[in-house]
């Protein structure tokens, strides 16, 4: 999945955030247990980038709720 960038996230509404929110956490989980099970981190940039993009659409979900 690409990662999301801030502009793009608050084009979408809600319902499209939420999605995407939870493909990005099982795409963390299924890294972080391919990561634990054999003990040694293939890509942790990419772990990194996804933990920073999903507090980024938790961030931008957040204002949106509030705006309503």
């Amino acid at each position: 999945m690409a990662i999301l960038r801030s502009k793009d996230v608050r084009e979408m509404d809600i319902d499209e955030i939420q999605k995407k929110l939870g493909e990005l956490k099982a795409e963390y989980a299924k890294n972080i247990s391919k990561s634990s099970a054999s003990g040694v981190y293939e890509n942790p940039g990419k772990i990194k980038e996804l933990k920073r993009t999903i507090a980024r659409v938790l961030t931008i979900m957040n204002e949106k709720q509030k705006e309503t």
